[in-house]
């Protein structure tokens, strides 16, 4: 048996990776649904759960990305915004 890269296409959809956060949340919302009704055999079964944990961790990476990016916007004085790079180590949760 082999395993395919996360992010590649296992013939149920597009490339994850090629997904923005919308498309892949929606997919993931879609595939746990099928998953929920059931009626599917065993290995497409497996098959869409691991699509749905591929699409899980590529939302949450864009998720960690976009959180970051957030982060790096900082106050300046007179109320405007300023970018400050940080690295993804020195992003400190609150």
């Amino acid at each position: 048996m082999t395993t395919e890269p996360e992010g590649a296409s296992n013939g149920t959809g597009p490339s994850i990776e090629s997904l923005g956060f919308d498309d892949a949340f929606a997919e993931l919302r879609a595939v746990v649904a099928e998953l929920e009704a059931g009626g599917l055999s065993l290995e497409d079964t497996i098959a869409r759960t691991e699509r749905a944990v591929a699409l899980q961790r590529h939302c949450e990476r864009l998720l960690g990305e976009a959180e970051l990016r957030v982060q790096q916007l900082i106050a300046r004085p007179g109320g405007g915004l300023d970018v400050k790079d940080i690295a993804a180590d020195e992003a400190i949760e609150g």
